[in-house]
């Protein structure tokens, strides 16, 4: 007599509880991870928008480093970095971005490189 159990254990093996656990940590390494070519600024707030259409980004953070688009530059060749990157543009436009902190000179000598050269410049803000 040939008795048969109840209690059978299935030899097979499923991945999706694991799949679950995987997902879940890409996700959070995805959003703790600092991006490569991100700035942290503290942007000042005002009313207003600010146009997705740009030409050049003009960057300065709270330790006076100059960023155009990304790229960390002397301050002093902002001219010549701005020129190269808006030569043949029809209408050439700087989207200022300057942190909270930083002192109005920083930015006034950007918006001076820019009217020496007829560039239009936006300076970017926080919403309120």
């Amino acid at each position: 007599m040939k008795f048969k159990g109840r209690n059978k254990i299935s030899p097979e093996f499923s991945m999706s509880s694991m799949t679950d656990v995987v997902f879940l940590l890409l996700i959070f390494f995805m959003l703790t991870s600092n991006a490569p070519n991100a700035l942290d600024l503290l942007l000042p707030k005002a009313k207003g928008k600010s146009t997705s259409s740009q030409n050049v980004s003009v960057t300065i953070d709270k330790n006076l480093n100059y960023f155009v688009n990304n790229q960390q530059i002397n301050g002093e060749y902002i001219e010549i970095e701005l020129k190269k990157a808006l030569k043949d543009q029809e209408n050439p436009t700087i989207i200022l971005r300057a942190e909270e902190s930083v002192a109005i000179r920083e930015a006034v000598k950007v918006m001076d490189v820019a009217n020496r050269n007829q560039f239009k410049v936006i300076l970017a803000v926080r919403p309120k």
